[in-house]
């Protein structure tokens, strides 16, 4: 009998599986707006501003709002879930796509730009154009694992660059920042969560490119 996991070959079937959907996809025009759950099914969704589990600690979104974004970006999160999938674990996106509505009741929370982008002053917030992403890393079953913060911590404890001393949480940091950089994408000082792709600057006009402050690139 074979010692390799009865579980290997289900495995392998799934990420072949995974990357043809991305292959098929490829084709998508990258400016388009698409849905995550139909574009990246494996992909976890829990978007926290749909919920109470935010710094508002009330639903932001209304009732049926989807995960939308750039197809561009969907592409990326794709690989690095193609990418977190051969290391055991997986993707759970927490917010996508944020209309300038909600970046406003966000912004009455917590009018501070070191985590909140002001709707009306330097270009708004990257999730209002559909091109941020805030993020986390899940297991093979899709559970949570064990991370720096929870979301919409705005904290020290929230930084990119984890100081504390858990291994744990540091080498699922490190997982899921990998995956993200190896797929093109930068993360943002002040939340572990917050990615952008390194291509942003394409998806909006130049004036209000200039208006962003650079995001910091992950190892």
């Amino acid at each position: 009998m074979s010692s390799r996991s009865p579980t290997y070959p289900c495995i392998c079937a799934l990420l072949l599986a995974s990357a043809f959907s991305t292959a098929a996809k490829a084709d998508v025009d990258d400016f388009q707006m698409v849905n995550l759950r139909s574009f990246a099914p494996t992909i976890v969704i829990e978007l926290r501003y749909a919920t109470s589990e935010n710094i508002a600690h009330r639903p932001i979104y209304p009732s049926g709002t989807q995960p939308l974004i750039r197809a561009g970006v969907a592409k990326r999160l794709l690989n690095a879930q193609l990418i977190l999938r051969q290391y055991g674990y997986g993707l759970k996106v927490w917010d996508a796509y944020r209309s300038r509505e909600a970046q406003a009741a966000l912004w009455k929370v917590a009018p501070n730009n070191d985590y909140v982008a002001n709707p009306d002053a330097n270009g708004g917030s990257l999730h209002s154009w559909g091109i941020a992403v805030d993020a986390t890393l899940v297991d093979s079953w899709n559970r949570p694992v064990e991370m720096p913060t929870d979301f919409d911590d705005f904290t020290p404890a929230a930084m990119m660059r984890y100081t504390g001393i858990d291994p744990n949480v540091r080498t699922h940091l490190a997982i899921l920042q990998s995956a993200m950089g190896r797929s093109g994408f930068y993360g943002m000082r002040t939340e572990w969560w917050h990615f952008t792709p390194t291509d942003w600057k394409r998806y909006i006009p130049a004036t209000e490119a200039k208006l962003h402050s650079p995001a910091v690139k992950l190892h």
